[in-house]
């Protein structure tokens, strides 16, 4: 298996908190540093800039800020999106983690329903490049899980796309070029995985990795999201977050 050396492009002196949910945009990585309640960009020299302040829900979406825990979204070519809610608060120590997440599917006018259920703990979602498969990364199922997506937004056929060893808890994914995933919440790597569980490469860093992007002109850059603690109040107070970045 390849193995490479990330560097950090964004560290805590460019004023980074915990930063999760990259995507490459106009040429920059644009992401969610949620513990400063903040969107943000930043460029191949790691020059942050501020877009905006959290919440920014459009008045169709408010009613999923009702929901106990959303953590991930992806849009679909019809301009749907599939919003994963892990069903309880995984930062409450009293609350026992139960596999009863689910996929809302929101269509472009606003109207919302459940695609998807029984889920344990959604942690991030990816669309294949036949946008006819959404691939779930069930981090307490230590799998990824797929879904082919029908009319309306629909899903059905479920199966095991990719399986790990309990060490592996997938969130954080992102499609690669060929259409391999990449997988954070393997510790200090990012994974990229092909259909049936095969490891191709990792990439390594100095803190675990919480999410994961490809960018770049070429669409040859990995940008991963890492910190050696997702909990608000640490990271508030004392963050240790970056950006990192490798060539793949």
């Amino acid at each position: 298996m390849q193995s490479i050396a990330a560097k950090t492009l964004v560290d805590v002196q460019g004023g980074l908190k915990f930063a999760k949910s990259p995507q490459w945009i106009d040429q920059k990585l644009t992401f969610l540093d949620i513990h400063d309640r903040c969107i943000k960009s930043t460029d191949m020299d790691g020059n942050v800039q501020t877009i905006g302040a959290l919440p920014l829900l459009p008045d169709s979406l408010h009613a999923l800020a009702a929901m106990p825990c959303l953590y991930d979204t992806v849009v679909d070519s019809d301009g749907g999106m599939y919003v994963a809610d892990i069903g309880f608060d995984f930062l409450d120590p009293l609350v026992n983690p139960a596999p009863n997440g689910m996929i809302i599917y929101v269509n472009a006018d606003g109207e919302s329903s459940v695609a998807a259920e029984e889920l344990y703990f959604p942690g991030g979602l990816v669309i294949a490049l036949d946008n006819k498969t959404l691939i779930i990364a069930e981090s307490l199922r230590h799998q990824l899980t797929a879904f082919a997506i029908g009319n309306a937004g629909a899903l059905g056929n479920r199966r095991v796309w990719a399986q790990f060893d309990d060490d592996i808890n997938p969130e954080g994914i992102c499609l690669d070029r060929d259409g391999s995933i990449w997988i954070a919440g393997a510790g200090r790597r990012a994974l990229l995985v092909e259909e049936g569980g095969e490891i191709k490469r990792q990439v390594t860093t100095e803190r675990p990795v919480f999410a994961t992007a490809i960018g770049g002109l070429d669409q040859n850059f990995l940008f991963l999201c890492t910190s050696d603690s997702n909990d608000p109040v640490i990271t508030r107070q004392a963050p240790d977050a970056t950006i990192d970045i490798a060539e793949v």
